[in-house]
């Protein structure tokens, strides 16, 4: 893995396949992550509003 940084360090000559690929791994990741998130509190306020409706 160390070699693969260092390999994109030496290369001057622009964005790679490799370089995107990397680059779209990790936007995948990140916007997963963000929806799961986002997600969890959905659930969370659906149930808050569940649970006040129903101690009505």
């Amino acid at each position: 893995m160390f070699q693969i940084f260092k390999m994109f360090r030496k290369s001057e000559s622009g964005a790679t396949l490799v370089e995107y690929g990397v680059a779209l791994i990790l936007a995948i990741i990140v916007g997963g992550t963000a929806l799961v998130t986002l997600a969890d509190q959905t659930s969370n306020n659906m149930n808050a509003t569940v649970n006040s409706l129903n101690e009505r």
